[in-house]
């Protein structure tokens, strides 16, 4: 019975999240960064998301984004998640943390 009460809120919204990030893959290093690749399941595609973390422990500074990128296949949106962050770590360099 729980499933499908779980099921209908899904259906109609309800929920913890409408539609969380999906598992991260191991974290790409770049520069002095970490990237995880986190993006979202939306309708059977996938929306490019992804964290860029610099340093660790209480040190550690986090730049999440997201993008109206769609892709129909998930290795394709990984890897077009490490790209899009690499590209905001070269435009963007400490500013990003700021």
């Amino acid at each position: 019975m729980a499933g499908i009460l779980d099921s209908i809120r899904n259906l109609f919204g309800g929920g913890a999240s409408a539609n969380p990030p999906q598992a991260a893959n191991e974290p790409d290093s770049y520069k002095d960064c970490l990237i995880y690749a986190e993006p979202i399941a939306e309708g059977g595609q996938w929306r490019l998301a992804g964290r860029i973390v610099q340093a660790q422990g209480e040190d550690a500074r986090e730049h999440k984004f997201i993008r109206a990128d769609i892709f129909s296949n998930r290795d394709e949106v990984e890897a077009a998640t490490l790209r899009k962050a690499r590209q905001i770590i070269d435009e963007q360099g400490a500013a990003l943390f700021r």
